[in-house]
């Protein structure tokens, strides 16, 4: 344990804390150029990070800084008066141990130190500088923890207030990492509040960060990469992108893909409005108002630059990898893709060994039935998702737990999943068991036409799978179709020679129903 870490937290009056909960109860706190951030969370290395409360408030430390070198004063008792209220929290929720940092905007300003040392002094709290590439590899380590990473070249881009990290990787290892300042309140301040024409002031902007961008990272060797975006302005970008569709906006934004032509449209648009009509614009934090402008300008020139076709939206950033740093947690190199949703699932106290089954099960199908329903490539992924999940609503109770399930997935807030790919996953979930799906369930009803029929085919191969392990015993190894006008008969093979399948086999063909519908065919399990 390092001196910036508490190992215990003390009440004012220098009574310990209440006993921590028998998993380790940590927080991350991340004081940024624009906004503070207290992560409280519990580790386990097979449920991943539990969350257990998170704070934030946005005193804009940034302020001024980049025209006058200093921390604003009135900035500074905002920021004070933050963190007294989430050391308090911390208090409250048992932490253990608190890690914290500050970035860009208290690392650059002359009086940062003295922030630091106040904060310390005055509320306990271990507050330290880091330096722009500790805060880079924090960033990426939660990026790597959530996506997948292995065999693609990534570019990560954290856009926070007073800079933006970039880092590059390839096949999951870190080549390139750099900081430039182009944070968007530092850019809003010095190229945005003229009180010119806004447009003439974006057009000058993008100039000048294009300038900053291409001398600043080797752009030649990261073309048409996967790229990633964390922080404020990718989440709020994802949130309008899902917003102006006319959507409702999901509580988690997390794996969002935008695509680099919406961008621009969103950042031409935006220019259109006023400051007052874009804090009512849908999608859009009111605060981040004024300070979206400058983002979007570097987001739209790093897709340019990279030649990338879309962003994918990050909802964690530097919190979580300080959090996975703290307990310790390996780094994975996207050696297994679908660990977050492995995770979920043990923080669901999931049936592991089910839910593999149904999954390994549930890809035979597909890879034997896929062509003849009419499923697309990426179907493969969504059903073998709902696969993991399908289960987890029995945390709430057994009865009704297939609703319960697409209600969690629907609200989990680190799943993997698209909005998109979320709700196709949480209704074959939700129709793994009981009825099939029917238009006049409001979820599946209010679908494109289109993805409900993927629901339907998605979620009819995952009804017979799970019924195939009806007694979650695993006890069947092979499946074989067998398709003829009018029949659909499904040979199952045992996973040991003298297996009694007669529960399986009754159960995959009560489950075959919504297949058979599709087929247009009797199914037959044998």
């Amino acid at each position: 344990m390092n001196e910036d870490t508490l190992a215990l937290l003390a009440e004012p009056d220098g009574a310990l804390a209440p006993a921590a909960p028998a998993r380790e109860r940590l927080a991350a706190l991340d004081v940024g150029s624009n906004s503070i951030r207290l992560l409280v969370a519990e580790y386990d290395a097979g449920a991943g990070l539990t969350i257990v409360d998170e704070v934030k408030d946005q005193p804009r430390l940034a302020q001024g800084v980049a025209t006058t070198g200093h921390l604003d004063t009135a900035a500074m008792e905002r920021a004070m008066a933050g963190l007294a209220r989430m050391r308090v929290v911390c208090e409250r929720r048992g932490v253990r141990r608190i890690a914290a940092v500050a970035t860009s905007a208290v690392r650059e300003a002359s009086n940062g130190e003295d922030f630091v040392q106040r904060v310390r002094d005055e509320l306990g709290i271990p507050l330290r500088i880091i330096d722009a590439e500790t805060e880079a590899a924090l960033s990426w380590r939660s990026v790597a923890h959530h996506f997948r990473m292995d065999g693609a070249r990534t570019i990560v881009a954290d856009i926070g207030g007073g800079s933006l990290e970039l880092i590059g990787a390839v096949d999951g290892l870190v080549e390139s990492t750099v900081s430039l300042p182009l944070g968007a309140v530092r850019l809003t301040e010095t190229h945005l509040s003229r009180g010119k024409d806004i447009r003439r002031e974006v057009a000058s902007l993008r100039k000048h960060v294009r300038k900053v961008l291409r001398k600043g990272f080797p752009w030649r060797e990261w073309t048409n990469p996967v790229f990633v975006g964390s922080g404020g302005t990718f989440t709020n970008l994802g949130r309008m992108s899902i917003g102006r569709r006319g959507l409702p906006v999901p509580d988690s934004i997390h794996g969002t893909n935008v695509p680099t032509g919406e961008v621009e449209q969103l950042l031409e648009w935006l220019c259109t409005r006023t400051a007052e009509q874009r804090r009512n614009v849908v999608g859009l934090n009111p605060e981040r108002a004024d300070i979206i402008l400058a983002g979007l300008a570097v987001t739209a020139e790093l897709l340019d630059l990279a030649d990338a076709r879309s962003v994918t939206v990050s909802a964690f950033g530097l919190r979580e990898g300080l959090l996975l740093e703290m307990a310790g947690a390996t780094t994975p190199a996207g050696n297994d893709p679908l660990r977050a949703l492995r995770e979920f699932v043990e923080r669901c106290q999931g049936d592991r060994r089910h839910v593999e089954q149904v999954r390994y099960l549930a890809l035979q199908l597909y890879d034997q039935l896929g062509e003849v329903l009419g499923c697309t490539p990426e179907e493969r992924a969504l059903l073998e998702a709902a696969a993991l999940l399908h289960d987890v609503g029995q945390l709430v109770s057994y009865r009704r737990h297939h609703k319960h399930s697409y209600q969690l997935i629907m609200h989990a807030d680190r799943l993997p999943l698209s909005p998109r790919d979320r709700a196709i996953v949480a209704l074959a979930s939700r129709y793994h068991r009981k009825s099939g799906p029917k238009k006049k369930h409001e979820e599946f009803g209010e679908m494109e036409t289109a993805d409900q029929a993927i629901v339907r085919r998605i979620s009819s191969l995952l009804r017979v799978a799970d019924g195939l392990d009806r007694g979650h015993t695993a006890v069947v190894e092979s499946l074989q179709s067998e398709l003829t006008d009018d029949r659909l008969t499904i040979k199952v093979g045992p996973r040991l020679s003298n297996a009694d399948l007669s529960l399986e086999l009754w159960g995959g063909a009560r489950k075959s129903d919504v297949l058979a519908k599709l087929l247009g065919r009797d199914v037959e399990v044998a």
